[in-house]
């Protein structure tokens, strides 16, 4: 039950907060990708915290991304950076990971922003973003 109030009420919380301050965050944004170009993947993954999906990030911001002049391998390789809704732990799934674990080793940390999900999530995007822009 936990879970299922972490997804709904969570991320119709955030498309709310999204939603009203859009174009403001589409244009810092784009300033950002007009500076340079690589920081869009940092665009994506904060908005991905806002929006807590993958699709309505990509439908939200990738057309920012063309229309900025960016080309389509360049934003297949931040894609992974749209996975961003580990970030703050309020996703179902990650919820019920900390309430399943009774060894507890998954939980939050004294700080909301230190949880177990924190490094791996990071670092898996970070990775995954940095070895598609090399190819």
């Amino acid at each position: 039950m936990v879970a299922v109030i972490g997804i709904f009420g969570l991320a119709l919380a955030g498309r709310q907060l999204h939603r009203g301050p859009q174009g403001c965050h589409r244009a810092g944004i784009g300033q950002w990708a007009r500076a340079a170009p690589w920081t869009f993947a940092f665009g994506l993954f904060f908005a991905s915290v806002l929006l807590y999906s993958q699709g309505a990030t990509t439908r939200a911001l990738m057309p920012l991304g063309m229309a900025l002049g960016l080309p389509p391998p360049f934003l297949i390789a931040m894609f992974p950076s749209v996975n961003g809704y580990f970030f703050i732990p309020t996703y179902g799934s990650l919820i019920a990971a900390i309430n399943f674990d009774r060894s507890g080793t998954t939980r939050l940390g004294r700080y909301v922003l230190n949880h177990s999900f924190m490094i791996p999530g990071l670092v898996a995007t970070a990775v995954a973003v940095i070895v598609g822009l090399r190819k």
